[in-house]
């Protein structure tokens, strides 16, 4: 009862945050980017919590269940790709989209070309439609270990509740319900690790490890040989190179006011809650191991943990802030497909036309997800990594070189995201197939995003007409 009791306020007070954004919401850019007046913790901790929710609760801490103390090659990984994001991009990208008025990634890319509007929209409604379907079914799993609910209404009970306050705010609502999520997982990725080694003992965490009876569990490497052991690790730390390629996530870092010191107070706190949260759920993941040995699905590791270490009150209150921060990570993939509708299709109108059609959209995607999440069987961790590592490859590599180096040619900006793009899939679907074994992650993140960022660079011209004036509908 604590939990439904805390779980519904808590989503009153996410549409309470939808009403009051909209107050705020007037046009095109307010929907997609709050006017460019966000402020540095509102943009860092949104960006961290859009980026991370679903998967790093579930899916960082099911894969440290599963597979033990190799998995802990994604903490560089992910802090790696924060300090990318951050410390490269960030700064440049938000110069570059203050000057030309961009809206969305794709502005940046494609300067007014159709054809290369046509490619990006693709990439991105094919990628985050997965993206988002697997939030939805991490709703669906966090509610069922939960309550006595099938995961099939939990799917649809979570997705109307993401959709109505995105559609009341847009991004202010958005950033906002991210950036109060970012803090429930950063204060969980604290506590929860705390209670649990606190229960175990150190030596005793380190014991259970050692007793774990799946081959390599206690190894870093897995007990692999050198060139398997080469592969999983560049694969895992692979991961980090798709933070660039993430439109969900960088369009905080355009929707940043200018200042030097708002950049370097947002970089400091996602940062800092990259490596407070990472670590948390990868300590989290071994605890349960030894703590609960024969968990059915890994991915509920987090839920069950919570569920035994704590008291029912402390325990149920946790779990309800979780499930909603869990299930309102769609909310920024939602925005972000909507825009690319609306805005870089051009099928949103204008004026109030724009907004309308734009929330429409917003519906019809969440549509797509919920019955692409009732249908797939596939795991948190791979259906995030699928999208993330297409979006990744297809987008960073140009942005990157567009943003740091000037403008690329049409020609390369089309190639480059098709190869990106196109080879990470064929990786994935290989692997699906007939399995590419510790170097599928090389495969399907590392070559391809290497491949798209020469073929960018090598199409990099600085003579080259620089982005056009976005017009903000």
């Amino acid at each position: 009862m604590t939990v439904l009791v805390t779980l519904v306020v808590y989503k009153i007070v996410l549409l309470a945050i939808g009403v009051l954004a909209s107050r705020r919401t007037q046009d095109g850019a307010d929907f997609f980017l709050a006017g460019r007046r966000m402020g540095p913790i509102v943009a860092s901790i949104s960006a961290s919590a859009s980026s991370s929710s679903a998967w790093t609760l579930l899916g960082v801490s099911g894969l440290a269940y599963k597979s033990g103390l190799s998995a802990i090659w994604l903490f560089p990984a992910c802090v790696g790709g924060f300090c990318l994001n951050w410390f490269v991009l960030a700064p440049a990208l938000q110069r570059h989209a203050h000057a030309s008025g961009a809206l969305t990634t794709t502005d940046v890319l494609a300067r007014g070309r159709r054809a290369i509007v046509l490619v990006a929209s693709l990439i991105i409604l094919v990628s985050l439609v997965t993206y988002v379907a697997s939030q939805f079914q991490a709703a669906g799993k966090s509610f069922a270990a939960t309550f006595e609910v099938s995961q099939e209404a939990s799917i649809l009970i979570g997705s109307v509740i993401i959709v109505a306050y995105t559609l009341l705010g847009g991004f202010w609502a958005v950033s906002i319900t991210d950036t109060l999520q970012g803090l429930v997982m950063a204060g969980t990725a604290i506590v929860l690790p705390v209670v649990a080694v606190a229960h175990i003992g150190v030596a005793g965490l380190l014991d259970g490890i050692a007793r774990v009876d799946v081959p390599g569990y206690a190894n870093v490497f897995s007990n692999m040989g050198l060139p398997a052991a080469a592969g999983l690790v560049i694969g895992l730390l692979g991961i980090g190179l798709g933070y660039p390629g993430q439109p969900h996530v960088v369009n905080r870092f355009m929707a940043l006011r200018d200042g030097e010191n708002e950049m370097r107070m947002a970089r400091r706190v996602a940062i800092g809650w990259a490596v407070v949260v990472y670590a948390g759920m990868i300590v989290v993941g071994l605890c349960a191991r030894v703590l609960l040995p024969v968990l059915a699905d890994g991915e509920t590791a987090f839920i069950a943990t919570a569920n035994k270490l704590l008291d029912p009150v402390f325990a149920g209150i946790m779990i309800a802030a979780v499930l909603s921060a869990v299930m309102s990570t769609a909310d920024s993939q939602l925005l972000v497909a909507a825009s690319t509708v609306t805005h870089d299709l051009g099928l949103g109108g204008g004026g109030k036309t724009f907004l309308r059609r734009s929330r429409w959209a917003i519906v019809a995607l969440s549509a797509f997800a919920v019955i692409a999440a009732l249908t797939w069987n596939d795991s948190i961790f791979s259906m995030v990594l699928f999208a993330w590592s297409a979006m990744g490859c297809a987008f960073g590599p140009v942005l990157l070189v567009t943003v740091l180096r000037g403008p690329v040619r049409p020609g390369g900006t089309l190639l480059a995201m098709s190869l990106g793009f196109s080879l990470s899939v064929a990786a994935y679907a290989a692997n699906k197939g007939w399995g590419l074994g510790s170097w599928a992650g090389t495969l399907e993140r590392v070559v391809p995003f290497i491949i798209a960022l020469i073929v960018a660079r090598l199409s990099s011209d600085r003579t080259w007409p620089t982005t056009r004036a976005v017009t903000l509908r």
